[in-house]
């Protein structure tokens, strides 16, 4: 797969002007430390260029907090979410059109939803962007490190995402578990299939001359009953409208059924009863957390919709509308729809998802992928249609498996090619539906599941979706090199012994990455 030529747009330039100004001499002073190793042999030893680039990670981790901020909340540069706002001059948390025509207003970026694409390389359009790494100096490079006992088996790969030319390849086409690294896929087959924009709605209906009152689930994990709901869809504010709307209709009680017909098929995880990941249902609230908890492992509702219900009720009996006990219903065509909610754009969950690694919001947008692409709802047809996606896009899907969407199961299978060629994809101008699928990944040292890896290497630099199941370690994302050129790059580690000396390999190798000139 060829990608064209990444070019910013005149109002990025001067934000990547003085970024590649600010941080190209550290990244100079970087790559002197690990010259000396490749001087001395084609191939270093590993111990060699690990103590290489450890170096240059504190250089690099320095250069790139020192230069790259300011950092807002969600660990992007605002520098990018200019960027972002200033193409075709959208943004908001709508991603609606500018209205204000005044001439102040022409000339500001609007604020946007997420972050920019990263951006091709630090100087990009500039003409000071250094040729691609040569891929027999990548290898000498990459190689030794992860030509060691505490990966396993192994396959990693390496992209130039501006040419779209594979740099790097270690049994890139071969299946492997992927474990979470699977998400990456999910999110690209989900924005693919219903466009960064879509929402998921969560509605109320009332069934004619029955008095039953019907809450529909539409498949929203972040559907929320907290207080301060920050920008999710509200639980309470639906049982606020939803009781405004009964007593203009002279009700006052109402019989309650809850909807969760969008999905089908089973709704526990084949590995079953888990922290990790509630029962798969198209209604629930704050992923049926117990705990108060918003990411990681928490304890689970053990009937998240009926849980759900029962807290709606709760909140319509604070507007003076009883109900029955919630069961299970369905709504019929004849329903009056009264009020509804709805979800952030599918971009901010995509982000979300990544960012934390969550496996709700992973397992319900491989269902919403299923139900637009006109198949079953439910964890086969979720399968057929990533891949049917996927496959639309271009993407070398041979060999993929998608036994679920968040990567728990054992028996996803994935390619270090088709991560990269997915990554290379999701920076293509021409796809900028996929952009979240960037901007969601962890950013090393500062974000989700990367903000305690790289203190001591590439902090800032590496931006990556991490993957760990007991014997798999894996690593995918994108890191801007030494030369400031933007490599989309997979490590995929199985049979690993233990966990925690087969990710501190893989950050070792990324840190190289990031480091390496190799031209």
């Amino acid at each position: 797969m060829v990608v064209p030529e990444l070019r910013p747009w005149r109002a990025a330039r001067p934000h990547v002007t003085r970024f590649a100004g600010a941080v190209r001499p550290r990244l100079a002073r970087a790559a002197e430390a690990v010259r000396p190793c490749l001087a001395r042999t084609r191939k270093p030893k590993t111990w060699q260029y690990t103590v290489g680039a450890a170096t240059a990670g504190l250089a690099l981790a320095a250069g790139a907090v020192t230069a790259a901020g300011p950092w807002d909340s969600t660990g992007q540069r605002t520098a990018e979410r200019d960027w972002a706002a200033a193409q075709e001059r959208t943004g908001g948390a709508d991603h609606g059109r500018h209205t204000d025509t005044s001439d102040t207003a022409a000339k500001a970026p609007l604020p946007a939803p997420s972050a920019a694409s990263v951006l091709t390389g630090l100087g990009g359009g500039t003409g000071t962007v250094k040729s691609a790494p040569n891929g027999k100096a990548l290898a000498g490079v990459l190689g030794p490190l992860l030509d060691v006992p505490e990966l396993g088996t192994r396959s990693a790969a390496v992209v130039d995402v501006a040419s779209g030319k594979a740099l790097y390849g270690e049994g890139a086409s071969k299946p492997l578990i992927p474990a979470s690294t699977t998400k990456i896929a999910t999110g690209a087959a989900a924005l693919a299939a219903l466009g960064p924009d879509h929402r998921l709605t969560t509605r109320t209906a009332l069934e004619p001359d029955t008095k039953e009152l019907v809450l529909v689930g539409g498949g929203d994990p972040t559907l929320t009953a907290r207080k301060e709901a920050d920008g999710w869809a509200s639980l309470r504010e639906l049982a606020a409208a939803t009781a405004e709307a009964l007593k203009k209709h002279g009700l006052s009680q109402v019989t309650l059924s809850y909807d969760t017909t969008l999905y089908t098929g089973p709704d526990l995880h084949p590995i079953g009863v888990n922290d990790n990941i509630a029962r798969v249902t198209a209604l629930m609230a704050d992923e049926a957390r117990t705990d108060g908890s918003t990411s990681g492992p928490a304890p689970r509702a053990a009937d998240p919709a009926k849980d759900a219900a029962t807290k709606f009720a709760a909140f319509l009996a604070d507007h003076g509308i009883r109900t029955t006990s919630p069961g299970p219903s369905k709504a019929t065509n004849r329903a009056e729809s009264l009020a509804e909610v709805a979800s952030p754009p599918l971009s901010t969950l995509v982000e979300r998802m990544l960012t934390n690694s969550d496996n709700d919001i992973a397992e319900a947008l491989a269902r919403q992928t299923a139900v637009a692409s006109g198949e079953r709802a439910d964890f086969d047809g979720a399968d057929e249609a990533i891949r049917a996606q996927l496959r639309k896009l271009g993407l070398p899907v041979t060999g993929a498996v998608f036994k679920d969407g968040s990567g728990l199961n054992r028996d996803d299978r994935l390619t270090a090619g088709l991560l990269t060629a997915l990554l290379a994809k999701a920076s293509d101008p021409a796809h900028p539906e996929l952009r979240s699928t960037l901007t969601g990944l962890p950013v090393a040292g500062f974000t989700g599941t990367l903000s305690s890896r790289y203190t001591d290497g590439a902090a800032g630099i590496v931006r990556a979706k991490t993957g760990t199941l007991t014997g798999v370690n894996t690593l995918a994302g994108t890191v801007v090199d030494q030369d400031g050129r933007l490599l989309a790059f997979a490590f995929m580690a199985s049979n690993t012994p233990a966990p925690g000396p087969a990710q501190s390999a893989l950050d070792r190798t990324a840190t190289a990455l990031a480091s390496c000139g190799c031209s």
